[in-house]
């Protein structure tokens, strides 16, 4: 039970943290934090979770990862499903809390369309550009597995011990830089679903990709580093 209170206050935390940054502060003319202080915000959010909580539950905060490592034989099979429950939940906490913040604005008139409230998106116009779903799955794949390769490599037995919330941090922040526009970034599927849910149908609509392509990045890493993982 400790480790799923663990993994909904750290679900909680990169929600509000992340998303809260992207719907509140980067869009304030001239003084808003902007793309690469989102990115930031989502890495820093990970960074303090994993140092804060990392102890007690593993530090996931979201299902890919621990499909990924489960897939990469560092997770039990018995806690996968309570994990991603407790990280679907958490998320979906956080981002209640958001909006409640955000729908008290005195202009709020409400989200329909997916990008709206830092929801994932393909096949919509965003920041100037609008990327197809072909661009979205393949983005969220290749992220996806790259970030379980910096967190299975950063938690291996004989790496430097000490540093993998850093280094997991700044993956992610990394990740954000390269991807918001292309689909504001998911790589965790609880974040996607915990946005679309307060947007609506286009969102839900969308949010398959935001599942299928993380999980299935997550497990190619898995496979992959059990494979290169040094066995001494």
């Amino acid at each position: 039970m400790k480790k799923l209170i663990a993994e909904f206050i750290g679900t909680f935390w990169l929600v509000l943290g992340g998303c809260g940054s992207a719907v509140l502060a980067a869009g304030i003319p001239e003084i808003g934090i902007g793309l690469v202080g989102v990115a930031l915000a989502f890495g820093l959010t990970v960074l303090t979770g994993v140092y804060a909580l990392g102890h007690i539950s593993g530090g996931h905060f979201n299902p890919a990862v621990s499909i990924g490592l489960w897939v990469g034989g560092r997770f039990e099979a018995k806690e996968l499903l309570p994990y991603i429950i407790s990280q679907v939940l958490g998320g979906i906490a956080g981002a209640g809390i958001l909006y409640l913040i955000v729908s008290n604005q005195v202009s709020f008139s409400g989200y329909s369309q997916a990008g709206d409230f830092a929801t994932n998106f393909y096949g919509v116009e965003q920041y100037g550009h609008t990327f197809n779903m072909t661009a979205a799955l393949v983005t969220e794949v290749v992220m996806t597995f790259m970030f379980l390769i910096v967190i299975l490599g950063a938690t291996h037995k004989n790496a430097s011990p000490g540093f993998a919330g850093l280094a997991i941090g700044l993956a992610l922040t990394l990740i954000h830089l390269i991807s918001i526009p292309v689909t504001n970034t998911s790589v965790n599927p609880a974040r996607s679903t915990a946005q679309a849910l307060f947007v609506g149908a286009e969102a839900m609509g969308q949010l398959w990709l935001f599942w299928v392509a993380p999980i299935v990045g997550a497990i190619l890493a898995g496979l992959l580093y059990k494979f290169i993982a040094p066995n001494k």
